[in-house]
């Protein structure tokens, strides 16, 4: 997937909780832009262990295995 549909998706107003989908068959669900870290080849996720919403640990996402992007709701944006 390219960097910039990532970034429209981190940048949308209101923004707009989704699911990153990857070849693998994982996804990771990204439910505030302050939780995704955007590289030129990689997005790395932020994981919240609790309910606290606080990421404990970081996910790193090669762009290349990122097949699409999945509003939470479900309509697909890819």
């Amino acid at each position: 997937m390219r960097q910039q549909e990532v970034r429209d998706a981190l940048r949308k107003e209101p923004f707009q909780p989704f699911r990153i989908h990857l070849s693998n068959g994982h996804s990771y669900d990204v439910r505030h832009p302050e939780f995704v870290a955007l590289t030129r080849r990689s997005v790395f996720v932020g994981l919240p262990s609790g309910k606290d919403e606080v990421a404990d640990r970081m996910i790193e996402c090669d762009l290349l295995h990122v097949v699409a992007l999945e509003p939470i709701d479900g309509a697909s944006t890819t």
